[in-house]
């Protein structure tokens, strides 16, 4: 069969020249990535074997060599794994196969000022070969099969492929090196690489034909963590974990009892871009007895904690297992509970012990947890001591508890407000009153921030309250802030109530009330949800996707010290006792009572329900001031 050449993928291409440019002082790290995907072909393998044993025939031994031949100047990365067929050398080494490709080359891009953590994120670190390699030749033998296929590229837009022989099984990859890296040919350069990157692996890794294995060849997790070094652990977080930076959390245990399993997990240094995709998975492989079984065990971490990586081994669970299998195990579902209480109890030791280094957990994962403090009823309790909250009081991260122990006397419930942004929620009038008695709110901007406070209800025995619903009883709690006293002088109850009634009857049932309001201090206005009533910001979302088709009818709450509020009680009561002459002054009041309606639905983020009209008030009132 002639040789059929294929150009690569637009976003392919920009990647290559991303990778070779931006790792510039990282080019051992070719070596690491291709001994990782060595080692998962391995695994593959060996778990499709359980069932189809004749796919390893008599080979049943895995291991990965590697040889250098400096007169060729080439090296070569040899595995006796799953393989590839000719369509899947293409797919797998001439696209990128995942969604967000976009989001993808757009963190890459940031590569080229210096930041290379994300590249194991995407599943191609094959591509850090062209760092080193001129040209790169992938000879692969599915297992199963007998015929083998040859992809080959020098990285500059189009790769090659043709039908070749192999007598073996597996992917063989031989690397001509560019001039300038014959550094990497040196079996003790190699060598060096091997032990600092790949110890860890559980497959012999065998260097120019050595009968002695280079890494200590035993799965990492099964050691005693006396034996392990900090090193070791983090050089095996980037091969489970496809990672370049360090994680934030490691944690190892073994689970004894009825049911025995061992546990090597680690929360990422960096929040995955496609976290929120709805098609992501976790990252935690499962082993049964050393044999890799399988990534995609749906049951064996709930969601919210599907940026976790790493594996579980279990001792209990049958080895030919299969994944239809997995889905409605008990067991397995025995030690996913006991993998979430381990995680959460250690990210509570953590959030006591490092506040700093939680944070940027917190920053990172902190809207998935949410997710468990909305969904996971048995685990509520101890996601809500993870909970962190942006507030009114604190430039950083704050605790349920530390909330708590600071709220004032006489207060008796948390108050939340939800918001787009944390600059729109300072700005919103809602908080005016909160803010001069020195009450703190939760400033909350993540969408599951929406759910989960209702679904909570209370924490510490103190219920939690959004700030933009009506009846807050702040005038039970004092004032802090005392400054110009003069200036918040009410105007008369008769001639505020004589300006709730004439904006009532301009209003019909655009509103479902008018109230003078103990929530504002500098604002004229504002629109509060009723009791019972869904949340303000909640409602415009399920609005925005379809799930309400009308909106309900908010109170308007008005601030009886603002002095355009005076002069338009003065005139409602005016108009009402027949001193004032009407027909110009009530057109007047109503348009101005509809303009503040307008101000209201602006402040909360809301579109007018009628620009053309609010365009022509505005205007007339305008014209009347000059």
């Amino acid at each position: 069969m002639t040789e059929e050449r294929m150009a690569f993928k637009a976003e392919v291409s920009r990647l290559l020249d991303i990778v070779v440019h931006s790792l510039y002082s990282e080019k051992e790290i070719f070596l690491r990535e291709l001994i990782s995907n060595a080692s998962d072909a391995c695994d593959k393998l060996r778990y499709e074997a359980l069932t189809v044993p004749e796919l390893t025939g008599e080979d049943t031994d895995f291991k990965i060599k590697i040889s250098s031949d400096p007169k060729a100047r080439t090296i070569t990365v040899e595995d006796n794994g799953i393989g590839m067929t000719r369509d899947e050398l293409i797919e797998n080494l001439g696209t990128i196969a995942q969604s967000g490709t976009a989001s993808f080359i757009k963190s890459m891009e940031a590569a080229q000022k210096g930041d290379i953590t994300q590249i194991g994120q995407f599943g191609v670190g094959f591509y850090a070969a062209f760092m080193i390699a001129q040209e790169v030749e992938v000879l692969s033998r599915k297992a199963g099969t007998e015929e083998a296929w040859c992809w080959r590229s020098d990285g500059r837009g189009e790769f090659a492929v043709e039908a070749d022989t192999k007598a073996t099984r597996g992917t063989t990859i031989t690397l001509y090196l560019k001039q300038g890296e014959d550094e990497f040919i040196s079996p003790e350069r190699l060598r060096g690489i091997i032990k600092l990157y790949s110890d860890h692996i559980a497959l012999p890794i065998l260097l120019n034909e050595e009968e002695a294995p280079v890494n200590h060849a035993s799965a990492l997790w099964l050691r005693p963590k006396s034996e392990i070094t900090a090193d070791q652990y983090k050089e095996f977080y980037h091969h489970v974990g496809h990672a370049f930076e360090e994680p934030a959390l490691t944690m190892h245990w073994k689970a004894e009892g009825k049911i025995e399993y061992t546990g090597l997990l680690y929360v990422p240094g960096m929040k995955p871009y496609d976290l929120f995709d709805p098609k992501r998975r976790h990252g935690v492989k499962l082993y049964v007895k050393r044999v890799f079984i399988t990534d995609e065990a749906e049951g064996l971490v709930p969601p919210y904690l599907r940026f976790l990586r790493g594996v579980i081994d279990s001792e209990d669970l049958p080895l030919n297992v299969s994944r239809e299998m997995l889905q409605n195990n008990p067991m397995l579902t025995k030690i996913r509970q006991g993998v979430t209480r381990h995680v959460l109890a250690d990210l509570v030791k953590e959030s006591e012990k490092d506040k700093e280094a939680y944070a940027k957990i917190w920053d990172n994962f902190g809207a998935v947890l949410k997710e468990g403090v909305y969904e996971d009823t048995e685990h509520r309790e101890t996601l809500l001591k993870l909970m962190r909250c942006r507030t009114t009081h604190e430039s950083g991260l704050t605790s349920l508890a530390d909330y708590v122990s600071r709220m004032k006397e006489g207060q008796t419930a948390i108050y939340y407000m939800n918001g787009d942004t944390l600059e729109s929620l300072a700005r919103s009038p809602h908080l005016e009153g909160f803010k001069a008695r020195g009450i703190e709110v939760l400033l909350l901007t993540e969408t599951v921030d929406d759910f989960w406070p209702t679904a909570v209800g209370t924490f510490a025995e103190k219920p939690f309250k959004s700030a933009t619903r009506a009846g807050q009883d702040l005038d039970k709690i004092a004032k802090t802030d005392k400054t110009d006293e003069a200036k918040k002088e009410e105007a008369p109850a008769d001639s505020v109530s004589s300006l709730i009634t004439a904006m009532k009857m301009a209003y019909g049932e655009a509103v479902k009330d008018v109230r003078v309001s103990d929530r504002l201090t500098d604002s004229p206005v504002c629109l509060a949800a009723d009791e019972g009533d869904v949340d303000i910001h909640l409602e415009r979302f399920l609005k925005q996707h379809n799930q309400i088709r009308t909106a309900s009818a908010r109170i308007l709450e008005i601030n009886a010290s603002h002095p355009l509020i005076k002069k338009l009680a003065d005139k409602a009561a005016g108009l009402l006792a027949g001193t004032t002459e009407m027909k110009a002054s009530g057109a007047s009041l109503n348009d101005m009572a509809w303009l503040l309606l307008d101000q209201a639905r602006l402040m909360d983020g809301e579109p007018l329900a009628d620009p053309a009209a609010f365009a022509r008030r505005m205007a007339e009132m305008l014209g009347r001031a000059v």
